[in-house]
């Protein structure tokens, strides 16, 4: 096996790699929407996890594109709070109601519940909610990836996170 095969899937994509790939989970989770039917929460969990999944790779996408190099947007996990944090600090800005949602995504963990908890469905997010969210993560990302790069404004807590030295003190 080569080194190029052991890379972590995803390692070698560019920004504009991960910003198409974002386009095509948002149009999957469009049509899924259209297929789920009303008072039956279980047939919106395919849009939800699209939509997630599709929100979560427009920001790594924006990380990208700023510098963060992917072995540190994959410390981060699937934590859309943290992705929003570094997001808004590299200059993407969002209304309160969105960037208070994407807390909130992972703040009731709602990846997971949408995955695996068909119990806590009718818990969720209400889909306008996550559709609002998602188109303008996308619009706004799409915008800002078509700017010339630059270097994120990280404030010192982001780039002591990123690095593994939570907790430390800058002097």
């Amino acid at each position: 096996m080569t080194l190029e095969e052991r890379k972590y899937p995803g390692e070698l994509a560019s920004p504009q790699e991960v910003h198409a790939l974002a386009e095509e989970y948002r149009k999957a989770a469009s049509l899924l929407l259209q297929l789920s039917r009303r008072g039956k929460p279980l047939t919106r969990a395919p849009f939800r996890m699209a939509a997630i999944h599709a929100i979560e790779l427009y920001l790594t996408a924006l990380l990208l594109h700023f510098g963060l190099i992917p072995s540190q947007i994959r410390k981060m996990q699937h934590d859309l709070s943290v992705r929003t944090e570094h997001a808004l600090e590299a200059g993407l800005r969002l209304r309160a109601k969105t960037a208070k949602h994407l807390q909130s995504l992972s703040q009731n963990r709602e990846y997971l519940v949408t995955r695996y908890g068909p119990e806590l469905a009718a818990t969720a997010s209400q889909i306008n909610r996550l559709s609002a969210t998602l188109e303008e993560v996308a619009t706004k990302v799409t915008v800002l990836i078509t700017l010339p790069p630059s270097r994120p404004k990280q404030s010192h807590s982001a780039t002591d996170e990123l690095q593994g030295r939570q907790g430390t003190t800058r002097r």
